[in-house]
Order: structure tokens, then sequence, then C-alpha cells
């Protein structure tokens, strides 16, 4: 088995704290797929605050035969995307993305060529933006047992000169996960995830940049059963936040959070968040 790739080394703390959580928003999600094995996702969200409203459209369609993986999307700032997957063909373990968008109201054009291979105990990406003066962005992990060690860095072929160096290490059971990082030796973080029992899973963050700012939070997600569950986070600057799931039914999701900052509970200014996930 690989071992997580740089981006997915303390994956499992992070998760405890961003997933589950939509402060602000009213958010619609509906999956489907048809029967020719496309895949299409529409969602949309309001900001309760300020009324701003997006939404998006996707569409997704695999050629197994090829190992070929076509994706387009379109938003309502009226960007176009698409983007093309070639996996496990010229080499096992080896997945080649070529990505663009367009705008049309500009005439903008981007794009961005994506690499990435999987070895038995290795994991490497790079990613490039395709114009005169791309950044290289290069990541490798590497896997020993339990352990994961990994490396990100940039180069900014324009300045001609590394422009990230980055280090991460893990350290993972089926019950715990322990990570540390660090980030051009200016900001030093970690994290430890715990699945208590099938129930209970917790999570501590922790990050600092040896300065001023620090950072500290806990979080819990607690099973109320096989169609619901609890979500409570709390962090250093005593921003509470909570979230109810419930599976209405088998493909529909409902989700209630918010945000309570507990030195201004008599004062306005806590968030709240719905979300409704619906796949066919």
């Amino acid at each position: 088995m690989a071992p997580p790739s740089y981006s997915d080394i303390g994956k499992q703390s992070r998760d405890v704290f961003g997933k589950g959580y939509h402060f602000g928003l009213v958010k619609l999600e509906v999956k489907s797929k048809t029967s020719t094995g496309i895949e299409l996702t529409s969602g949309g969200s309001s900001n309760i605050d300020g009324g701003a409203v997006t939404g998006n459209l996707e569409t997704k369609y695999k050629c197994k035969d090829y190992g070929l993986t076509f994706t387009e999307k379109w938003n309502t700032d009226n960007v176009l995307n698409a983007s093309v997957d070639l996996q496990d063909q010229l080499a096992p373990g080896l997945k080649l993305t070529l990505d663009g968008n367009f705008k049309p109201s500009t005439g903008n054009m981007a794009g961005k060529f994506k690499t990435e291979y999987k070895h038995e105990k290795l994991v490497f990406n790079a990613d490039m933006n395709l114009n005169a003066s791309p950044v290289v962005n290069m990541s490798a992990s590497v896997g020993h047992g339990a352990w994961a060690l990994g490396y990100n860095t940039a180069f900014d072929t324009g300045k001609a000169a590394i422009v990230k160096n980055n280090v991460a290490l893990g350290y993972a059971t089926k019950e715990m996960v322990l990570h540390c990082s660090a980030s051009d030796s200016k900001v030093f973080g970690g994290g430890v995830y715990h699945k208590i029992n099938p129930n209970l899973e917790t999570g501590v963050t922790i990050s600092t940049d040896l300065a001023s700012k620090n950072s500290f939070g806990v979080g819990c997600k607690y099973s109320l059963g096989p169609d619901a569950s609890l979500r409570a986070k709390v962090d250093c600057d005593s921003k509470v936040g909570l979230s109810y799931q419930q599976k209405l039914r088998p493909g529909i999701n409902l989700t209630l959070s918010t945000c309570l900052d507990a030195t201004k509970l008599n004062q306005p200014g806590h968030k709240v968040g719905v979300a409704l996930e619906m796949e066919a």
C-alpha cells in the first residue's frame, strides 16, 4: 500500500476540524449518474451575511478501457474549466492530468499540467502552470511501516529560485495518527487524531510561527448511530463550532452548524449554516 501523499499527511486530524461545518452559508448539492455512466454534480450556496449566491455545474465521464476521465465545470462567475486524466496507461501508478480554464467575458485562459506517481513505498506529485514563466510545484513522500516522511518545494522559473521548502512527518496506526510539519523553517505545526472507539473520534491541532501568531484547537466527532452524528470544536480564540448531521433517507443528508464566539455570547456576530446534500 502506498504511503499518504505530502498533502494527506495529517489529513485525519484536519478533517475533524474542517468537515461537516458550513458557517454562514446555505448550501445545496445534488449528485446523480446517468445510465451511460456520466456523473453530474450541481450545487449552489448563499452567503447569509452578504446574500451573494454562487452556483456550479460539473460533468464527469470515465472511459475505463483507456484509463481516461473527462471533467467539465462551469460556475456562476462564468468560468469554464475542463480537464483530462490519463491513469495507469503509460506506467502502473502513473496519472497525468491536463487542466484548463477559460473566462469568456475577458478572454483570459490558463492551463496547468499535473502528474502523480504512486508506488508501494513512494508517492510523487508535480504540477506547473502553462505560461511563459511557470512555477513548478513538487512534492514526494516515502513510507516505511507506520511512518511517512514528506517534502514539498516550488521552483519559480521566472526568478530561477526555490520559493518553498516544507517538510512533514507522520505516524499512523488504526486508532491513532500523529503528524508534525515545518514550512520554510518559519511556521511549525502538528496534530493528533485518535479514534477512541467506533463512535468517537477526536483531534488536536497546533501551529506557531515562533513570533506572535499561535493557534490551538480541539475537536471531536460522535456518531449517534448509522444515520446521525455530532461534531464540536473549539480554538484558542474561544470560537466554538457545533454541527449536527442527519441522514434523512438514503442519499439525502442534512447538516446544521453554528459558530459561537464564547467571548461575546450576548453580542451579535455568531454564524449559522445549513447544507443539504442529495445523491442518486
